[in-house]
């Protein structure tokens, strides 16, 4: 009996020298950014400026007034509507009578919520919010699936072709720079091509 106890005693012991023990490589965990899901931006509080700039696009936008529109987007320096460089309210006539109602869109726009985008030191806030991101944010792998849902919702499946092929948020968007000026009212794939 003593022999067998101490065969199983070097046994255990020659076990115990091969184990791998604190020499061993930890298993490689993920960052944790990879770990968690992807999550809503924050809201994003508009300035009492902007909001007065938003309220009155709604007003003239509700009204119908493509004339009242044109005049503050003059007013507005560097504004843009269009890449052709026609005269605003001539760009949106032509996209009312062709069927497409900027007025509409312009309101459909300043009810969602916004982004917030820094261009060249001033804040500018973007509607809708997504316009707002950078396009390799915007692929949507990289977005919570609200914010994939909308993206879809807005731009459908031709408009995530062109974000996955490196270019910025092709759908119509509108910007208030933080100081009330309006900065654009663009229609992307709704009739800018």
């Amino acid at each position: 009996m003593c022999w067998r106890k101490a065969v199983f005693a070097a046994a255990a012991l020659a076990l115990a020298g091969c184990s791998q023990g604190s020499d061993a490589p930890e298993p490689a965990i993920p960052d944790e950014s990879l770990t968690q899901s992807p999550q809503p931006a924050a809201p994003v509080e508009i300035t009492q400026t902007v909001s007065a700039t938003r309220d009155l696009l709604l007003k003239y936008a509700a009204q119908g007034s493509l004339t009242k529109l044109a005049r503050l987007a003059d007013q507005s320096d560097g504004f843009i509507s269009n890449f052709n460089g026609q005269p605003h309210q001539e760009f949106w006539d032509l996209l009312r009578r062709t069927g497409l109602d900027p007025n509409l869109k312009l309101r459909e726009l300043l009810g969602q919520a916004p982004g917030l985008r820094v261009v060249d030191g001033e804040r500018w806030y973007v509607w809708p919010a997504l316009a707002a991101r950078d396009a390799n944010e915007l692929i949507p792998e990289k977005l919570s699936f609200q914010d994939r849902k909308q993206l879809r919702e807005l731009i459908g499946e031709d408009g995530i072709a062109l974000i996955r092929a490196g270019k910025g948020y092709p759908g119509m968007r509108t910007a208030i720079a933080e100081d009330g000026r309006w900065v654009y009212f663009v229609l992307g794939l709704d009739g800018e091509e």
